[in-house]
């Protein structure tokens, strides 16, 4: 085991040393929005009874990879399957980078494949929270020193 600041999870992660889900990415993604743990245990104090939301990410099939949308995407379903009974199925012949082009309400992360993932977020979070910082694993241009 070795300690790793969110960003240097997230180089690990992209060096393939290390590997984790993109809901994990995600949660790394929005640790780096603090550049201490002083600074993240004020933000989780201060927002601590605003409420939270169940999420369920729905996976969309491009012909070149895969998108998990999360609630507020334009593409998110309105009413997803959070049992896993419905069985729902999402795809499309097109290409990740033309669902990005065509779209512009995001709330998503990009699989392109198991080391390359990339979270797009511009919508308001909601109860207070923060929105990950935006990151490819394919590039990083982040700043925390958690």
């Amino acid at each position: 085991l070795q300690w790793s600041s969110p960003p240097e999870a997230i180089e690990r992660f992209k060096s393939q040393e290390i590997w984790f889900a993109p809901p994990q990415f995600y949660e790394l993604c929005r640790l780096c929005n603090f550049s201490s743990l002083r600074e993240l245990h004020k933000f989780s104090s201060d927002r601590a009874l605003e409420g939270c939301e169940r999420w369920m990410p729905v996976m969309l099939t491009a012909s070149d990879g895969y998108i998990q949308l999360l609630p507020g995407d334009e593409l998110y379903p309105e009413d997803p399957d959070y049992t896993g009974e419905k069985k729902i199925i999402m795809s499309t012949d097109k290409k990740v980078e033309d669902l990005m082009k065509e779209g512009s309400v995001f709330h998503r992360i990009v699989i392109k494949n198991i080391n390359n993932l990339a979270v797009y977020v511009n919508i308001q979070a909601k109860y207070k929270h923060k929105n990950p910082v935006m990151i490819n694993s394919e590039c990083s241009d982040y700043n925390s020193r958690l």
